[in-house]
């Protein structure tokens, strides 16, 4: 199956959840299942959210993670401050990089709004140098559309 075939599969898997289950936490773990499902090449996915002012983590696919981030620090702290997505060929080369996994180098992270503000952010790291394209920037942040929905 194309990667464009997994997203569009991801895409419908997550509607079909977010018709059937209100709870957010549920919702949010079964994301971030379905993306680990459907997205190859990829060592973490899941989300952080905004409380008191700072990422902490939430529900996840993959190693143990950084418990909380900082607004503007790292990839997931910028999306944050930027309030945009953010896709990085080689995480490595960035000066506020932050190594939850010292085995991931690329990372894509889309910032999750709700009522105007950052609600959080849907984070994914792969092992490999520029994993991310286009193309799964345009589905990720899709996704979050249709997650922002149900929120």
């Amino acid at each position: 199956m194309s990667r464009e075939k997994k997203m569009k599969s991801a895409l419908l898997f997550v509607k079909a959840q977010l018709k059937n289950e209100t709870d957010t936490l549920a919702n949010l773990a079964n994301i971030s299942a379905v993306i680990n499902m459907y997205m190859d090449d990829i060592n973490w996915v899941g989300f952080y959210l905004m409380k008191e002012g700072e990422l902490l983590l939430g529900p996840f696919q993959g190693k143990p993670a950084c418990n909380r981030i900082e607004i503007g620090s790292g990839v997931c702290g910028t999306s944050v401050k930027e309030r945009k997505t953010q896709m990085v060929d080689d995480v490595l080369a960035l000066d506020n990089h932050i190594a939850c996994d010292s085995a991931s180098r690329s990372e894509l992270v889309v910032p999750i709004c709700k009522e105007g503000e950052v609600f959080g952010v849907l984070d994914i790291d792969s092992p490999s140098l520029s994993r991310f394209t286009d193309l799964e920037k345009t589905y990720m942040e899709e996704l979050v559309a249709i997650l922002e929905k149900s929120l």
